[in-house]
């Protein structure tokens, strides 16, 4: 029977222990940092966009048909003047609220009950990145319709089609501000079938008080259209289709809808903290 020599007995030793080390120490490692908000947020954009670019042309198809049809409906009721111009202008935000507001509180609720939010969670991107990245490929789809429904209702109403370039200002400010609402209705709702409510309430609110004209709303009504993200998208359209364009009233409508787009992402984003936590 052979003997191992000590000194071979003690150089496994030694080995094996130097492997526990190197094994200890890579299990303290520390961990990748956690990427940074725009490589994030332009990673998140275009996975969501190539996941929605499916159900593009039906969603397009939708919500144009919607706000053309309420135009159509309208100018059986309203002949011109300032009315056209809310009605036209509402009618394009419309498409807006349709897939920022009310198709982004059903895809955040269905996440959060299909547990896609313990997906996100893994991932090393912040959850800014992921709430953006989401409003932005969704209000994306909003560009086409937007655009088209616009130049309809102006040509349906006669109105100028000068100062439509307003919508590059319009469509994002907007988009951002309902996109921010909408995440955080579906984040916020317990279950899946609430989230899809609160969507359609508030595409619904989006209708009744932005393409309606504020001077046939009952007064109660009129002050809670104040509230809704959406109608300083609406005024600032509204006015660009007068003949002389009061522009720093135009410009102060604008500013109020990216303080409320700020503000309806941050609570979506706190929102999307609150529901991957749990």
């Amino acid at each position: 029977m052979s003997i191992v020599p000590a000194e071979a007995v003690s150089a496994k030793v030694r080995r094996a222990q130097a492997a526990d080390a190197r094994a200890g120490s890579g299990a303290a490692a520390p961990l990748a940092p956690r990427a940074r908000l725009l490589p994030a947020l332009a990673a998140v954009y275009r996975a969501q966009l190539s996941r929605a670019r499916v159900a593009r042309i039906p969603l397009l198809f939708v919500a144009t048909f919607q706000s053309v049809g309420i135009m159509v409906l309208m100018r059986g009721v309203v002949d011109g003047g300032a009315e056209a111009r809310a009605v036209v202008a509402g009618s394009s935000v419309l498409v807006v609220a349709f897939v920022a507001l009310n198709l982004l509180a059903q895809y955040f609720g269905q996440l959060r009950a299909g547990g896609g939010l313990d997906h996100y969670a893994t991932l090393p991107v912040p959850p800014a990145a992921v709430v953006l990245g989401a409003a932005g490929a969704y209000a994306s789809f909003t560009v086409p319709g937007t655009v088209v429904t616009a130049v309809i209702g102006s040509v349906l109403f006669g109105l100028p089609l000068t100062h439509l370039w307003v919508l590059a200002a319009v469509i994002p400010l907007a988009g951002a501000a309902l996109a921010g609402l909408g995440a955080a209705l579906g984040l916020l709702a317990p279950r899946q079938e609430l989230a899809t409510l609160m969507g359609q309430l508030g595409m619904s609110a989006a209708l009744l008080l932005g393409v309606l004209p504020a001077g046939r709303l009952p007064e109660p009504i009129a002050y809670a259209r104040d509230l809704l993200p959406s109608t300083y998208g609406v005024e600032a359209m509204t006015r660009t289709f007068d003949t002389h364009p009061d522009w720093p009233a135009v410009a102060l409508d604008l500013v109020v809808c990216a303080v409320v787009g700020v503000a309806s992402l941050g609570l979506a984003t706190w929102a999307y903290r609150r529901a991957a936590v749990r």
